[in-house]
């Protein structure tokens, strides 16, 4: 979830599709799709596009999630609004696709009171090139340690509803820029004993309520002219094309794969921006 700062009404449409591709790419990977939308223009020399323009950018990767998944978020919604006229508890009923709809819906109640309560650090204090590579690097080790040492013998439908809390508040760390939204839910999945894939693949589905409520909220900056209409459109289109590609790459890859080269990757990234930006080579 991002929240508000303004987007530079100087982006042109390349740069939007640069960044839309770069949304794309890197939205579902561990490797925080908002410190690379700070970073890359940092190293081009562009301004930051701000979080405004980020959100809204991810409803295009969000449309490639509800594209992908679309079998699997509708049972989810039958099974979900079925839970209402059934004679237990909503979120203790039996069916798994009805229990994994309501631990969706509460997992990502931390995101957004925690979003709400801290805006304006998230907004004024967390966007620095220092901050983002450090907790990029510090962020890498919980990856690493959640990839070793997870048990990784339980499938998404053994999740329990302390389960989906516990990786709604690893879903909430993804406000501090650097984390990984995606990173953080995966490495909280791993610790719980989920496979790589059943990780990723819940993930994926808890990403889009909280995505499409702040895109949504976002669009009201479109209308303000704080946000650039034509380029955020492109910007979009780009990051659902780029979006969709990479879930399916991903859940081939970690099929036979571990996550040691976002682990590295996201090590050798830190360690480079920390030092031009030390060196006050980008801004």
């Amino acid at each position: 979830m991002h929240l508000i700062v303004a987007a530079s009404d100087t982006i042109s449409t390349f740069e939007a599709i640069v960044l839309g591709i770069v949304q794309g790419l890197t939205e579902f990977l561990p490797i925080s799709s908002t410190a690379h939308l700070r970073i890359v223009p940092a190293f081009a020399g562009w301004e930051d596009p701000g979080s405004a323009f980020t959100a809204i950018v991810q409803l295009g990767t969000m449309a490639a999630v509800l594209l992908y998944f679309r079998h699997d978020l509708w049972n989810m919604t039958k099974a979900l609004l079925h839970t209402f006229t059934g004679d237990r508890p909503l979120w203790r009923t039996t069916d798994t696709d009805g229990k994994l709809g309501w631990y969706i819906v509460l997992g990502t109640i931390p995101i957004a009171l925690l979003g709400f309560a801290f805006k304006n650090v998230i907004e004024d204090q967390l966007r620095t090139l220092e901050l983002i590579a450090t907790v990029m690097i510090l962020f890498s080790l919980v990856l690493y340690l959640a990839d070793t040492r997870g048990a990784r013998d339980r499938e998404v439908g053994s999740l329990t509803l302390s389960d989906g809390i516990k990786i709604g508040f690893a879903q909430a760390l993804a406000l501090v820029p650097g984390v990984s939204r995606s990173g953080a839910t995966i490495s909280a999945g791993l610790l719980l004993g989920l496979t790589r894939e059943a990780a990723t693949r819940y993930s994926f589905l808890l990403s889009v309520p909280a995505v499409v409520l702040s895109g949504l909220f976002e669009l009201r900056k479109v209308s303000t002219g704080d946000v650039p209409v034509g380029p955020t459109i492109a910007a979009t289109i780009a990051a659902f094309i780029f979006g969709y590609l990479t879930i399916a790459w991903l859940l081939r890859y970690i099929r036979t794969h571990n996550f040691a080269i976002f682990v590295a990757y996201r090590v050798i990234l830190g360690l480079v921006v920390l030092i031009l930006a030390g060196t006050n080579v980008i801004h």
